[in-house]
């Protein structure tokens, strides 16, 4: 296989397949954590907000915070104390007012996510700047509707005293969908890549990042959730040899003849039309294979 994929300077776009079983892939806090929905048509959604979370937390495992591949959109700490961090030890004045370009140029070095996803650094009493990120995620969109459902459940773990001396067990809510086969479509831009400092082992982990999204998320709610596919369409020109939509039409996804109801990958057949003159394509997990 080409490996014209882990080039920061050209141009990529790229189809990810992933599936779920009796799981919640993203939860509404709106509607009491219950999977998300277009209610018009009653497909499944997964925020590209949650995908690239899983994303940050596979290279936060497998790189383990060394150095140019920190996690700047965290839980730990405030993003405004990290710029601050990063400004005292290069020694800057404070200024809100102008973008520091050291400043900037160390956040890129140092953050991973700031790199390939962007960041606005400008919050605080210190000025990076702002920076736009050269890869970018769709919504995720279940190929058929989905059915949400909230199953009751009994739990020994009781939340009181009173519960405990009586014996009482306590309720509660697990939502789920029986089964959805989810899309998402992305974007390497190479003019971006170039101006963050994007490099070809930044893009070979985010490969690798979208290919095992689930297999160090594992919970009650996401036990079975699969990546069935990724494709990545890569351009000779680095400003493209054909529009992304014209390339995401060549993977084509259905179900099978008699099938209804989808509940497993194999209830769907996919065919991969050629490529036009001057993309390559390489199917990093194949979905026919899948």
């Amino acid at each position: 296989m080409s490996e014209v994929y882990l080039d920061p300077g050209k141009r990529h776009e790229f189809v990810l397949l992933f599936d779920v079983k009796d799981g919640n892939p993203n939860g509404d806090p709106d509607a009491g954590n219950m999977p998300r929905v277009d209610p018009e048509t009653m497909q499944g959604l997964v925020t590209d907000v949650a995908l690239k979370r899983k994303i940050r937390d596979y290279v936060t495992l497998v790189k383990q915070n060394t150095d140019g591949f920190k996690i700047f959109i965290q839980s730990e700490a405030a993003l405004n104390a990290l710029i601050e961090e990063t400004a005292q030890e290069l020694g800057v004045e404070k200024n809100n007012k102008r973008a520091n370009k050291d400043l900037r140029a160390e956040m890129l070095k140092r953050y991973y996510d700031i790199r390939m996803f962007g960041a606005v650094l400008t919050t605080g009493d210190y000025n990076a700047g702002q920076v736009r990120g050269p890869a970018q995620l769709t919504f995720a969109r279940s190929l058929d509707p989905v059915l949400p459902l909230e199953l009751t459940i009994t739990r020994q773990a009781r939340t009181t005293e009173e519960r405990m001396e009586t014996g009482q067990t306590e309720m509660g809510k697990k939502p789920l969908v029986p089964y959805g086969l989810y899309r998402a479509h992305g974007f390497f831009n190479p003019f971006l890549a170039e101006a963050a400092g994007v490099t070809r082992e930044d893009l070979e982990l985010f490969w690798d990042a979208l290919a095992h999204l689930f297999d160090f998320d594992r919970s009650a709610a996401r036990g079975e959730m699969n990546v069935r596919g990724l494709c990545v369409f890569t351009h000779e020109n680095k400003k493209g040899n054909a529009p992304a939509h014209k390339l995401f039409g060549l993977i084509r996804v259905n179900k099978k003849a008699g099938v209804e109801t989808p509940r497993n990958y194999s209830d769907y057949a996919v065919e991969i039309g050629n490529p036009p003159l001057g993309v390559t394509l390489s199917c990093l997990v194949d979905p026919r294979e899948a």
